[in-house]
């Protein structure tokens, strides 16, 4: 994992697939203690410049201290080891500068120190996250499912009803949710409170045509298809193959079949411009840096760089005018990333409405409180963090597409350009026209339920 040339969770699975003699504890115990040493590297590093021995055995030696407690590791530790971890036990974390406590690089210590109570927040993303279930509300009721789970040996999890999402659920520990039997039968998914909410801001209805731009792989497509009821259109567009492949099951499980998967080469593909002008809601979940997730990715703080911020926020930009020209008159755009950082989420937001006068901004903060007794938020974005609201770092800002005057004009003009550059017929931009024909190859306009997989 400290090579960083892959995400930490694909080590960790490829790792584990290759010792297949390890027994469940055992697979568990390492899961722990190596993200464990991710998410306290820094700080373990400063404690392992002492001590004896190769220091990525200290580093071991210190996560699993953390994780299986220090009686644990007695026996297995020479003297010399044994004493060295009795001295680095004695030493108050409180004591050491926030950015080592914590284990954050320098540069994004100094961008979160700039946030109200910096110290809770950096605190938060440095614990580990529990496990977020999400109920699909076209198989289940939450509170069926919760009492299902409450009899039966899922009890000692602890489920618990989410304090904001209707359709969540939160679990203590790290049950192996994928072999539940509510899972196999498409009734809950793995999905963070904070991205549940984004629904809420997209706010689909019946039989319209919708967009998931950047769908990766389809735990919000799940949700909007969803609470459609399954009906109109659904698009679940991405630039990896492989992301969707993975969506796959999941859309089979879940009962859709309104979703039409589709790779795109990029923001700029054929497939998108024909959709110009014709879409009731678009949701734009925007590739980031991912800071808000630390929680569950803490090998992400050592992998981003501030550099290739600048060039996330040119692809950010690029990627929100792309989606914004699917938008109808009248129809709304929603922009979210899983950070924290106000480059890409504020100052996108800012930069977009500077350029695109035909659309308004909505107040998301209040959109969502609407739904969401006690969030507590600022407009006019969504901004959750994970010690005030529980959740990862997920932001959000709502934008409408103007209807009448010259802004609608404007607007239809677009559509019809981008329609005619795309080949179709200017009465093709008609947003009731949900069947809109993209040219789809065979397997891209394949139903969901047609996948074997599906069981028919």
């Amino acid at each position: 994992m400290l090579q960083w040339a892959y995400p930490a969770d694909g080590v960790l699975t490829h790792w584990l697939r290759a010792h297949p003699a390890l027994g469940g504890r055992d697979r568990a115990e390492v899961s722990e203690a190596a993200y464990d040493v991710l998410r306290n590297l820094r700080r373990y590093r400063r404690f392992a410049e002492t001590g004896v021995g190769a220091s990525a055995r200290r580093l071991a030696i210190l996560g699993l201290s953390a994780t299986l407690g220090r009686d644990a590791l007695r026996d297995a530790l020479t003297p010399e080891e044994n004493d060295w971890l009795d001295h680095i036990l004695r030493i108050d974390p409180a004591t050491l500068p926030r950015a080592v406590r914590a284990s954050l690089p320098d540069w994004l210590d100094e961008r979160l120190g700039a946030f109200e109570d910096a110290d809770a927040l950096v605190d938060a993303l440095n614990r580990p996250a529990p496990l977020d279930l999400r109920v699909n509300p076209l198989k289940a009721d939450r509170d069926a499912v919760l009492r299902g789970l409450n009899d039966g040996p899922a009890a000692r999890y602890q489920p618990r009803a989410m304090p904001f999402s209707p359709w969540g659920i939160r679990l203590a520990g790290r049950p192996p949710v994928n072999r539940w039997p509510q899972f196999e039968a498409g009734e809950i998914e793995v999905q963070d409170e904070g991205s549940q909410l984004l629904a809420l801001l997209v706010a689909p209805r019946r039989g319209e045509m919708i967009i998931d731009f950047c769908a990766g792989a389809g735990g919000k497509t799940l949700l909007l298809g969803a609470l459609m009821r399954s009906t109109g259109r659904l698009y679940a567009f991405d630039v990896s193959a492989a992301r969707l492949a993975r969506a796959k099951p999941r859309f089979a499980r879940s009962g859709l079949s309104n979703v039409v998967p589709v790779v795109i080469d990029s923001e700029n593909d054929t497939r998108v411009k024909r959709l110009a002008g014709k879409a009731q809601r678009v949701l734009v979940d925007a590739p980031c840096s991912g800071i808000g997730t630390l929680r569950r990715n803490p090998d992400l703080k050592w992998r981003q760089h501030p550099d290739a911020l600048q060039e996330l926020g040119l692809l950010q930009t690029r990627i929100l005018a792309a989606a914004a020209r699917c938008v109808a008159p009248g129809g709304r755009l929603v922009y979210a990333t899983c950070s924290l950082l106000a480059e890409e989420n504020e100052a996108q937001a800012e930069i977009f409405l500077a350029s695109h006068p035909e659309f308004e901004r909505l107040d998301a903060a209040a959109l969502i409180g609407a739904r969401c007794e006690g969030l507590n938020l600022q407009g006019p974005y969504m901004q959750l963090r994970p010690d005030v609201h529980g959740t990862d770092g997920f932001f959000a800002a709502v934008f409408e597409r103007r209807k009448g005057g010259a802004a609608s004009e404007q607007a239809t003009a677009e559509a019809e350009g981008e329609s005619a550059a795309a080949g179709l017929p200017a009465e093709a931009i008609a947003p009731a026209r949900a069947d809109a024909d993209l040219d789809l190859e065979p397997e891209s306009r394949q139903s969901p339920l047609s996948d074997p997989s599906a069981g028919g």
